[in-house]
């Protein structure tokens, strides 16, 4: 049965670098991995633009339907953003709050949630970024979104080698994947939400 390993998180946190650089730890392993990487970003190199508030829900759509494909044919698939990221921007940008029950179940049934921390600094990048100033009220939705659909996450800081030795921790804390429908483990302090604060504001 092919596990998910979902990465979330506020823009420019690192996910794609992450969701590669995880990837490629885990094939050394011995696993057969693959990245099913960001349509979002897709879309706006496409179409020139930022999606309007009734294509959010095709692109959540699509993200799903791309996550399910690769799980016939891998035994892990990293996951590079959800549909639950789709629900959270569509309630951020556009106040519209109707996809979320749809991404929420879909995203209870993957093994296991990454969360990127906010201690990267912010970069531009195109279409798809809106500031710095995002960050945290788009982490709180993220935050708010895994709690109601009762996901277990763990939330992955520090910067360079770092951040992937903080992902393979969780991965490897997790009990064994054939034992259970999912993979569980959380740092001391995931449930809080303020997070980042404790785990990486030592300076």
């Amino acid at each position: 049965m092919s596990r998910v390993i979902a990465i979330v998180g506020a823009e420019s946190t690192g996910k794609t670098t992450l969701a590669g650089e995880l990837a490629a730890a885990l094939r050394s392993e011995g696993h057969t991995v693959t990245v099913v990487s960001e349509y979002l970003r897709e879309f706006c190199d496409i179409h020139g633009r930022t999606p309007l508030i009734h294509e959010q829900e095709l692109i959540a759509n699509e993200q799903t339907r791309r996550i399910a494909e690769a799980t016939e044919s891998h035994d892990i698939v990293v996951a590079d953003t959800t549909a639950l990221m789709i629900a959270v921007y569509s309630d951020k940008v556009f106040g519209d709050r109707s996809l979320y029950a749809e991404a929420e179940a879909t995203h209870s049934g993957y093994a296991l949630t990454l969360l990127t921390a906010l201690d990267l600094p912010w970069q531009a990048d195109g279409l798809q970024r809106d500031g710095p100033q995002v960050r945290e009220p788009v982490t709180a939705l993220v935050r708010a979104s895994l709690a109601r659909a009762a996901v277990t996450y763990s939330v992955i800081g520090g910067s360079g080698p770092a951040r992937l030795e903080s992902a393979l921790t969780a991965v490897r804390h997790a009990p064994n994947p054939d034992a259970g429908p999912r993979w569980q483990w959380t740092c001391d302090h995931c449930g809080d939400a303020n997070c980042e604060r404790h785990l990486f504001a030592r300076g």
